[in-house]
């Protein structure tokens, strides 16, 4: 099957409405359901912070060591989900570079860092670093910098093109935000469990050697990206060329954990 028939076939096996892009190697894309209307991202809002907080860092306007956050944590640290800082609440749990906790607190601290740096609101910065040069027009940010973005799926196509290729940030600036930051540390990635190392980037979650995931088996160790609890997810697969991203009405549970790698698996296979 081409990618447009992947796509479709996918589609018809999920729990609600949703929504489904794919880049394939020599610039083939594909698009497949609702694809025009907006659908809430939940954490893969992080990957918008992400890169924008990395546009600054280029701009001048942070620094990745940078103290941001709890005492002896800076921006790389919150960026990786090394902060200390829990899921949710302002008191640290652990000391920086200790544990990767995921933490929604920390993308909150590292938006409102960046907007006190820049002396303009997160949200002026995010449109004018990523969503404007990325003609990301559909794409809202409302509440937290953690999990409030929503959009349709030809938007986060658009930013899955940029995570394949990026054109905002340098190519070294990009291979250290894909890189592991603080090896070593051990974490859960919700809904799937513990991993010692838990391997997470300046932003994304890095697939490595972890299993269980919510990519596929096909995928490479070197592929990276998000998921959120709203259904959302995307993941750029450099070795193969490929990315791809999906938006639910159906909240991440059980029905994603089967049909995400299934879709990722046979993408990959048609793309190649």
């Amino acid at each position: 099957m081409n990618l447009d028939d992947v796509l479709v076939s996918a589609l018809a096996a999920w729990p609600a409405q949703g929504a489904l892009g794919a880049l394939g190697t020599g610039s083939s894309s594909a698009l497949a359901g609702a694809w025009e209307k907006p659908f809430a991202w939940a954490s893969v809002t992080k990957l918008l912070v992400a890169l924008c907080t990395l546009v600054a860092v280029e701009e001048g306007t942070l620094g990745l060591d940078q103290p941001a956050g709890p005492e002896g944590s800076t921006v790389s640290h919150l960026l990786a989900h090394a902060s200390g800082l829990p899921f949710d609440g302002s008191a640290p749990v652990a000391p920086p570079g200790r544990r990767r906790i995921y933490s929604n607190t920390g993308y909150e601290a590292l938006a409102a860092h960046l907007e006190r740096a820049a002396r303009v609101s997160f949200g002026d910065y995010l449109k004018e670093a990523v969503l404007g040069p990325l003609s990301m027009s559909s794409t809202a940010l409302a509440g937290s910098p953690a999990h409030g973005a929503s959009g349709p799926v030809t938007d986060l196509l658009a930013l899955a093109g940029e995570l394949l290729s990026p054109t905002l940030v340098s190519a070294e600036t990009w291979a250290l935000a894909t890189s592991v930051a603080f090896p070593g540390l051990a974490g859960v990635v919700p809904g799937f469990g513990r991993f010692d190392p838990c391997d997470w980037g300046l932003g994304p979650e890095l697939r490595d050697a972890k299993s269980p995931h919510w990519t596929g088996s096909r995928n490479s160790p070197a592929t990276y990206g998000h998921f959120g609890q709203s259904g959302s997810f995307l993941w750029a697969d450099p070795a193969a060329g490929v990315a791809l991203c999906g938006l639910s009405a159906e909240a991440f549970g059980p029905w994603a954990k089967r049909a995400w790698p299934e879709v990722s698996d046979a993408v990959l296979a048609a793309a190649q």
